[in-house]
């Protein structure tokens, strides 16, 4: 383009020097959070060699840079889910109705901790945590009334889950079951990815090959007998919580998928019968344009890497579909309504980024579990973008964008980078293992950190443009308050439920599994008839615990 480049050097040493001339550029560095340059101006000359069918497409088809769907939104809205568990299974009931009588269209639990490590509320170890960072369970009755009066032929619901959830999809099948719907009519996702829990989050139990056996179970289970759920949410949002920069979190969201699908099919089963029911969770940050270029990089290098390095031949396995939700990290305490502003930007990158479910934060969870005013805050967020902005009504707005094309293919060179790098150590959890992805999260948490304590990133309220707190000060605002009685509770009604089963039943379930755990076997099926006797989390966990043993991280031995 030699005449664009004589053009652009001509406006380079006129217009914009008489302008910098008399007011020069603010004093910062100018890059996306994830430290990629950023170019005061975006030409035709950024992508030279742009090849609109190879690197950009039509939606719907190869590479699915512009969405995974033809229509998009057009078509069919996002899912708008709301995270939503706390308390007592009464409780989550209580907001998940409130919330579907509001216009959600999918739900989203949390468990509690105890839940999410295997421990019966009960367990002197979970002391103090039940029912405190979601919903306490310990039984398939607790399952039962958090669907109360929900039809589980009528919603997608997802589990953010993993080392137990084995356990808890099967609590879910048998309360489908109660219902009268059967095992095919589910339609939902169990989180379910292991190896982002020794990345980013903790809440690991077992080694990791036990560890990957249980969540491959769930994988191939699902193929005969659930067949529309989402049997693996692979997720970089931990990974970009706990620091990682958007390249990092692609990177090591596709190397960890391509572990999964590695091992699947060592256990013989082929690509495209399980890769469509795979689907991905990534975060919104902070910056617009970067976590835009960031999903459209991801789908295009996704598709790719399935056809080519592991030959699917089956469209719907090139599908990367996206369950975005806004990064807790990014929600400040100073000045808390600020947040609603936050959340609205999250839930736009999600709409322009194509996404097929979103979920947005809530204004006050820097203090407390929502309350139900601020919840609905985040759903009408959610509901005014897809009908008054007009967001909708067009595929990938923002495709042709001299920026936002620059950015996707910076992003994908770099988190292709990464993989190979993986590849060259052997595959993920040799990377996971000898401490490489730790460190590089690490060392892009402290990059990032000491860019707010020096001001160089201005976060509004926290480091610049700080008030008194007065009318939006904690104590002014109507906060959910934690019921104290729940952990009591809690332990009352599994007093109760365990004196009312049949223990033969329970005995002979948990001796069932060990031995099905001993062969080696798929364990879902009996996992299903031990909750469906009573059994209790920690029961079933207790009996994985003594065939596996529990694993302890190298840095705390």
């Amino acid at each position: 383009m030699p005449d664009l480049k004589a053009d652009l050097k001509r406006w380079q040493e006129t217009a914009l020097k008489r302008t910098l001339d008399r007011s020069p550029e603010r004093k910062q560095a100018f890059t996306t959070d994830s430290g990629i340059p950023v170019k005061a101006l975006y030409t035709p000359l950024d992508n030279p060699e742009s090849d609109y069918q190879q690197q950009i497409g039509f939606p719907g088809e190869f590479p699915y840079t512009r969405g995974v769907y033809p229509s998009m939104y057009r078509g069919q809205l996002w899912t708008m889910r709301q995270y939503a568990g706390f308390g007592a299974a009464e409780e989550t009931n209580r907001r998940f109705r409130y919330l579907l009588e509001r216009g959600s269209t999918g739900l989203s639990i949390a468990f509690d901790l105890p839940t999410q490590l295997g421990l019966d509320s009960d367990d002197p170890l979970a002391e103090g945590s039940v029912g405190r960072v979601g919903v306490a369970v310990d039984t398939l009755a607790d399952m039962e009334t958090i669907f109360q009066g929900i039809p589980l032929d009528r919603v997608s619901t997802s589990m953010t889950i993993n080392a137990t959830a084995p356990i808890l999809l099967a609590m879910y099948i048998a309360v489908g079951e109660q219902q009268g719907v059967a095992q095919t009519q589910l339609t939902g996702t169990t989180q379910n990815d292991i190896l982002k829990e020794f990345i980013a989050r903790g809440t690991y139990i077992f080694p990791p090959e036990p560890s990957l056996k249980l969540a491959l179970d769930i994988v191939e289970y699902c193929l005969g007998n659930v067949p529309r759920w989402n049997t693996m949410n692979i997720a970089g949002y931990h990974i970009r919580e706990a620091g990682a920069d958007a390249v990092q979190e692609l990177a090591f969201t596709l190397a960890d998928a391509i572990t999964y699908i590695e091992r699947a099919r060592e256990r013989g089963l082929a690509v495209d019968e399980f890769a469509p029911r795979l689907s991905y969770s990534l975060g919104c940050f902070r910056d617009i344009f970067e976590e835009v270029a960031k999903y459209r990089a991801a789908r295009r290098l996704f598709a790719r890497i399935m056809k080519e390095r592991f030959g699917a031949k089956d469209p719907r396995s090139y599908l990367f579909r996206t369950f975005s939700g806004s990064c807790g990290s990014t929600l400040v305490s100073q000045q808390p309504l600020n947040n609603i502003v936050r959340v609205a930007m999250h839930a736009l990158m999600g709409v322009l980024g194509g996404h097929q479910a979103i979920h947005t934060a809530c204004w006050d969870e820097g203090y407390a579990i929502p309350s139900e005013s601020a919840a609905q805050i985040a759903l009408r967020t959610q509901q005014i973008l897809a009908h008054e902005s007009g967001l909708a009504n067009t595929t990938d707005p923002l495709a042709g964008s001299y920026y936002v094309e620059s950015l996707t293919n910076e992003i994908e060179k770099r988190a292709r980078a990464y993989l190979e790098r993986i590849d060259a150590m052997g595959g993920m959890l040799e990377a996971i293992e000898s401490g490489f992805i730790s460190r590089e999260i690490q060392e892009s948490s402290i990059r990032y950190q000491k860019s707010v304590d020096s001001g160089e990133k201005i976060i509004v309220g926290l480091n610049k443009f700080q008030e008194q707190e007065t009318d939006q000060g904690a104590a002014a605002m109507d906060l959910f308050q934690a019921d104290p009685a729940v952990e009591g509770r809690q332990k009352a009604a599994l007093s109760a439920v365990r004196a009312k089963r049949s223990q033969e039943e329970v005995a002979s379930a948990l001796s069932e599994l060990a031995a099905v755990i001993s062969r080696n076997e798929n364990v879902m099926p009996v996992v299903i008839r031990a909750v469906k006797a009573y059994a209790t989390v920690g029961e079933i966990t207790g009996v994985m615990r003594s065939a596996w043993g529990e694993y302890r991280s190298p840095a705390y031995i």
